[in-house]
């Protein structure tokens, strides 16, 4: 991880394994740390390209990823320091992570952006619909560090929640059309009726393999519009696919409704990295891998679903910033400089 450290951050990480030994030791023995952190706990983002190069210049893991090795530690200490670790690797890989190294890839971990909201009720552009946190447009921009979106979900969480108790206490009551209910209900079971398809597991499988090669940590025009071919095949598969058993303890049921939500999410995902033509934040363009400020940096990508299915990609820009915002910017600004 030595070379790959971004220029930003050449102040904040140890540039040797002497200085890193020496700030594992600070923290283990509870210590405040004097010395600058291993540059392995830099940000998500930065290791996980870091992954994926060595993986390109054929240094990878068995599965493709990299070894995390912690096991010349003392046994106690991990434990200790990394009790939900341990437990995870050893109930769920059995792995014990104080005798073996763990092997660790990067992976899908959250989406910048989400349906649109308004700022000061969390309600969507749907009425009665209130929505916070990964699922709704916030505050990330283009990369979320670390723990951020636990204070997004408790600030925004407790905004939507109290204005859908406010909405509530004055919506009157909607009577449902029992056609709509039966339309439904005629949607959700009818994969159950499905015979001789594809099992949903399997396209659901296909379709996280296809997602991670080809939208996933470093992107290219090229394999994001084959992406966006294999999402069309995808799609027509898991229409044709047969869960099996019946309604009850029924998995292969449940992937065979949520299928299409996560063809609809990926299709979201590779149509607007695909027309970002620049690098910014977790999404990387390895033919486009300057930050354009000019233009994408003013600009949201807004994608909307036509009444034909199809979804179009349309593009706005910043609101201005109100000027009580912009002052506390330009406070923060001059405090920085200072």
């Amino acid at each position: 991880m030595f070379d790959y450290i971004p220029e930003m951050y050449k102040d904040e990480f140890a540039d040797s394994i002497d200085e890193s030994e020496a700030w594992v030791k600070e923290v283990v023995s509870g210590k405040l740390a004097t010395h600058r952190r291993p540059p392995e706990l830099l940000t998500r983002d930065v290791v996980a390209k870091a992954i994926n190069s060595e993986r390109d210049a054929g240094r990878a893991s068995e599965h493709g990823g990299a070894y995390l090795d912690i096991s010349w530690r003392n046994p106690e200490q991990v434990k200790k320091k990394l009790p939900g670790m341990y437990h995870q690797f050893k109930e769920l890989a059995a792995v014990d992570i104080t005798k073996e190294r763990m092997e660790v890839g990067p992976t899908a971990h959250y989406v910048m952006g989400g349906v649109k909201v308004d700022p000061y009720s969390q309600e969507t552009s749907v009425s009665g619909l209130f929505a916070a946190g990964e699922a709704a447009t916030g505050l990330h921009g283009a990369n979320r560090l670390g723990g951020n979106s636990l204070s997004d979900l408790i600030v925004f969480g407790k905004i939507a929640g109290e204005k859908a108790s406010e909405y509530a206490k004055n919506v009157e009551y909607v009577e449902i059309n029992q056609s709509e209910v039966d339309e439904v209900l005629a949607e959700t079971l009818e994969p159950l009726s499905r015979k001789g398809g594809e099992n949903p597991a399997k396209i659901v499988n296909d379709l996280r393999v296809m997602m991670q090669e080809k939208a996933g940590i470093i992107r290219t025009g090229e394999l994001l519009k084959e992406a966006l071919e294999d999402l069309d095949q995808l799609e027509n598969r898991a229409k044709l696919s047969s869960p099996g058993g019946g309604m009850k303890y029924n998995p292969g049921w449940h992937q065979a409704l949520e299928i299409g939500a996560m063809i609809d999410v990926s299709r979201m995902c590779a149509l607007a990295a695909l027309k970002r033509e620049e690098s910014r934040g977790a999404h990387t363009r390895d033919d486009f891998p300057e930050t354009d400020n000019d233009h994408w940096g003013k600009i949201n990508s807004v994608i909307k679903l036509s009444k034909d299915g199809s979804m179009k990609i349309e593009f706005t820009s910043y609101p201005k910033i109100p000027n009580e915002l912009r002052k506390l910017l330009d406070a923060e600004d001059l405090m920085e400089e200072e």
